[in-house]
């Protein structure tokens, strides 16, 4: 398969990710520098940043809830604390999405790479879903003004319409089907508004439910069936079927 693609099964990062990896002169094959589109296989020795990889031989996905102060990286000298550092599991993971150092919320951990990279893909329009609060009283307009789509001049992009439903005087729900840098941020920030606080709560089908700070729990059965039906992912779904579980129920 080609480079980045196994990088991406080995759990490392996503495929667009493993890309800046071989860019960045960071990947080896055979004890060669790795060269973008180059084909390799399970016999070829390949190393990130000096450190053997192989694909994973088990899948697992875990719901992880970030807390504040956290960054979203594998390996930063300028992180207070990352990811990998804070989850401290015992399986080399990676994140399927980021959430910036001030938010906090749910994260998908996992070493499949297949299912980061359908999870990344923007023309999906997979949704998330987020608690924000902002500093000060939220009026019909900003809602309105969110709904539709805001123009970010920092990115040149219009958001995609979006899905908000009133909580409180300071307090809003937002559905997203996108991805942008900082997106809320900047979207409330445009509409004279700053955040106090964001949490996301919901990827797709998966929720922070009663996840503390810090806290993770393991996706399996018909929570992790779903999300590969919603990734489109046949052959994972097969494998959950497999595992005795069909069309989300157990057999």
């Amino acid at each position: 398969m080609r480079l980045n693609k196994y990088i991406a099964a080995c759990g490392v990062c996503s495929r667009r990710e493993a890309d800046k990896l071989i860019a960045g002169g960071r990947v080896r094959v055979n004890g060669q520098t790795g060269i973008s589109g180059m084909q390799v296989s399970e016999e070829d020795f390949v190393e990130v940043d000096k450190k053997a990889i192989r694909p994973a031989l088990s899948k697992t996905v875990l719901a992880y809830h970030k807390p504040v102060g956290v960054t979203c990286t594998e390996k930063d000298k300028h992180a207070e604390k990352t990811i990998v550092e804070a989850l401290d599991y015992p399986v080399r993971l990676t994140y399927a999405g980021r959430l910036d150092k001030e938010s906090e919320g749910l994260i998908i951990m996992t070493n499949d790479g297949e299912l980061i990279q359908a999870m990344m893909k923007a023309a999906n329009h997979h949704e998330k879903e987020y608690i924000v609060t902002v500093d000060r009283e939220i009026t019909d307009s900003f809602l309105e003004g969110m709904a539709k789509g805001v123009y970010l001049e920092e990115l040149d992009e219009t958001t995609r319409p979006c899905s908000l439903e009133k909580m409180g005087k300071d307090t809003f729900k937002i559905i997203l089907t996108q991805g942008l840098n900082r997106q809320i941020r900047r979207m409330c920030a445009q509409l004279g508004y700053g955040v106090r606080r964001l949490v996301r709560v919901r990827i797709m089908n998966i929720g922070l439910g009663a996840l503390q700070a810090g806290e993770y729990r393991e996706i399996k059965g018909e929570e992790l069936f779903c999300l590969y039906r919603l990734c489109k992912m046949e052959q994972a779904v097969e494998a959950v079927k497999g595992a005795g579980y069909k069309n989300g129920s157990r057999e």
